[in-house]
């Protein structure tokens, strides 16, 4: 007999980490050409922190996207960064690099400022280009302004710094703190079709939305939701995280025996949302969430599990063999 259930679950995930203080840095110089260096701490472990942190800088510049590139591959000459974990990247590196887009920006402007025979303050770095406000026709190309600042000797570097501090807010009294940079938030709905004869899951809709602050670039917010999607049926369904335990005697010898799912094994029908509320403290207002997208989906099949066999199945992953185990101390209970 095969029935069917449907499960939810909420869950949370903050950014950084807590209460001891999680700092980064960064740093932009412009190139002789009229593009940028962004060098970084942060490593990209496929969660596209790379493309993030251009747009923002790009953003900040106002210059195209093509016109930054991203340097994070040497700890010994990189900015600190502590590192990429937590969810934090986005939320840490991404403030640390509009304050060095930000002190990048202002030494353009006093440097174009005698060039241009204006007051730094009257001096625009927009559109792939630096002018006078109110004075379009006195501008310079950023190509110009590399080519000059560089050959003549200039070196326009912009650093910045940022840490959502070590117990903001501290109360002495009370402890009452500030413990985390910020919360994102999510939800899980999971449709299942059990076989009771054979004790195997079919998954066959999977419903997620996040609520992320502010989605800096949403295809890869979508992509990071289903690659944690993958991840949370795999830890559900048929990875055991505990391979070795209770003993050694039936440990994996490879991926044979340790089943992952892949992009095969995903349910027909996966539908994914974002909720955007800005954070205020984010950059552009957002949020770090990726790690949560792993989290939501095994509580939810378990609760789908239950719903159609009116059993709990207390430890994962939900295999067969535990699913007919259940059923059977359901059947000896009477």
């Amino acid at each position: 007999m095969r029935k069917r259930g449907i499960g939810i679950s909420c869950n949370t995930h903050p950014a950084g980490l807590k209460g001891g203080g999680d700092p980064s840095q960064a740093q932009i110089r412009l190139k002789p050409d009229g593009t940028f260096d962004l060098l970084v701490g942060s490593v990209d472990i496929g969660q596209g922190s790379k493309t993030i942190l251009r747009q923002i800088v790009a953003d900040e510049l106002g210059v195209p996207l093509e016109a930054i590139t991203v340097n994070n591959f040497d700890t010994d000459i990189g900015p600190m960064c502590t590192g990429t974990f937590a969810s934090r990247v986005t939320f840490m590196d991404g403030n640390a690099v509009i304050r060095a887009a930000g002190d990048l920006k202002k030494k353009i402007r006093e440097w174009a400022a005698d060039m241009l025979e204006a007051n730094p303050d009257d001096v625009e770095v927009a559109d792939n280009k630096v002018f006078v406000k109110g004075s379009p026709g006195s501008s310079k190309a950023m190509a110009e302004v590399g080519t000059m600042a560089n050959w003549g000797g200039h070196f326009l570097v912009g650093t910045g710094a940022y840490t959502p501090g070590a117990g903001q807010g501290f109360d002495p009294q009370t402890g009452k703190m500030t413990a985390v940079a910020s919360l994102a938030f999510g939800a899980c709905v999971a449709e299942v079709e059990v076989d009771t004869e054979t004790g195997v899951v079919d998954l066959l809709k999977l419903v997620q939305v996040y609520e992320i602050g502010k989605a800096i670039n949403p295809l890869l917010c979508k992509g990071q939701i289903n690659g944690g999607a993958t991840m949370g049926i795999s830890f559900a369904l048929t990875e055991d995280y505990s391979p070795y335990y209770p003993s050694m005697d039936f440990a994996p010898d490879g991926l044979a025996d340790y089943i992952l799912t892949t992009a095969a094994d995903m349910p027909p029908v996966m539908i994914s949302d974002i909720v955007e509320v800005p954070h205020p403290n984010g950059p552009r207002g957002a949020k770090g969430f990726s790690e949560m997208t792993a989290s939501a989906a095994p509580p939810a099949i378990l609760s789908a599990i239950h719903n159609a066999l009116g059993v709990w199945i207390t430890d994962y992953p939900a295999t067969p063999e535990r699913i007919l185990r259940a059923l059977e101390a359901q059947k000896a209970k009477g």
